[in-house]
C-alpha cells in the first residue's frame, strides 16, 4: 500500500484503502467472534440459566430429568424414558450417549452438522445407543410462530412413528433450520420434511398439525431445566458431560470420546 502524498490526496486511494481496512476488520471481527463462541461452548447460544442448584448436572456430573406430567392435558409420547428423552438405536449398546437439543438452536444445528455422520454410525454398529430431550425455549426467535415448540413436537410425532428413521429427519431438521428472528416453518413445511424422511403415514401431518405432544414438550422442557442444565447442546457420554469444544463443534469430534467410553 502507497503512502506517497498524492495517494493520501485522492479519493479512490483514500475509499481504497477504507475499504482494505474494512475488510480485515471485519475479518479479525469473525474470527474473534467464532473463537469466542467455541471457547464460550457449554455451549451457548442458546443460554439459560436455572435457579435449582440442588439437582445441578454440574454438579452430579451426570444427566437424569424426571418428567411430571399429566396425561389429562395431553399426551405422552410412547417409548420415552422417564425424563422424556428418544431413544434411538439398541438400549443395551454399550455406550450411552444424551443430547439435548432445541431445534431452533443454531449452536445445536453445529453440533449436528459436525457430528451427525459420527452418531449415525455408532448406532448403526451398535456401539452406542442415544437419548434425544427434544426441548422449546427459543419460541421468543420466530416472530411468534413458535416454531420451536411446533419443531419439538414433530420430532417427537416422528419418533413415536418410527425411530429408526430419525436421525436422517434430525440432520433435514437442522439444515433447514430458519434463522434466529425470522419466521419459523409452516406446518406444511415440518410435514413435507417428515414425508421426504419415509414418514408418509397420514396419522403423522395430523399429529403435526394438532400439535399432540405440545403439553409434554412444556413439562419436558422444565423437568431438563430443572436438572441445572444451563445451554443447549448439551451432551453426556455415559454419564459424563461432555465440554470439550473440539469434541463437540469439529468434524466427526465427537468420535473419539465415543471410542474412549467404549474401551
Amino acid at each position: 500500500m502507497s503512502n506517497k502524498p498524492g495517494d493520501r490526496k485522492n479519493p479512490l486511494a483514500k475509499a481504497a484503502r477504507a475499504d482494505r481496512n474494512r475488510k480485515i476488520f471485519i475479518q479479525v471481527g469473525v474470527a474473534v467472534v467464532l473463537l469466542g463462541l467455541v471457547a464460550a461452548i457449554g455451549i451457548g447460544l442458546a443460554m439459560r440459566k436455572s435457579d435449582n442448584n440442588k439437582n445441578s448436572t454440574a454438579a452430579t456430573g451426570s444427566f437424569a430429568p424426571t418428567v411430571t406430567h399429566d396425561a389429562s392435558a395431553g399426551p405422552v409420547p410412547p417409548n420415552v424414558t422417564p425424563g422424556g428423552a428418544i431413544t434411538i438405536g439398541n438400549p443395551n449398546a454399550k455406550v450411552k450417549i444424551q443430547v439435548v437439543a432445541d431445534l431452533q438452536c443454531p449452536a445445536c444445528q453445529m453440533f449436528e452438522h459436525s457430528n451427525s455422520s459420527t452418531l449415525q454410525q455408532e448406532v448403526q454398529s451398535g456401539t452406542a445407543t442415544i437419548q434425544y430431550n427434544i426441548i422449546s425455549f427459543l419460541d421468543r426467535s420466530s416472530n411468534g410462530n413458535k416454531y420451536s415448540s411446533r419443531a419439538a413436537n414433530a420430532a417427537y410425532v416422528v419418533a413415536a412413528s418410527d425411530p429408526t428413521k430419525f436421525q436422517a429427519w434430525l440432520g433435514t431438521m437442522y439444515e433447514k433450520q430458519p434463522p434466529e428472528g425470522a419466521n419459523g416453518m409452516t406446518d406444511d413445511q415440518l410435514i413435507a420434511i417428515a414425508q421426504a424422511a419415509g414418514y408418509t403415514d397420514p396419522s403423522v401431518a395430523a399429529d403435526i398439525k394438532s400439535d399432540k405432544y405440545a403439553s409434554f414438550v412444556t413439562d419436558e422442557t422444565k423437568a431438563v431445566f430443572a436438572t441445572g442444565l444451563q445451554s443447549t447442546p448439551s451432551v453426556w457420554v455415559d454419564g459424563k458431560q461432555v465440554n470439550d469444544p473440539k469434541a463437540l463443534m469439529t468434524t466427526d469430534g465427537i468420535k473419539s470420546v465415543i471410542e474412549a467410553a467404549a474401551k
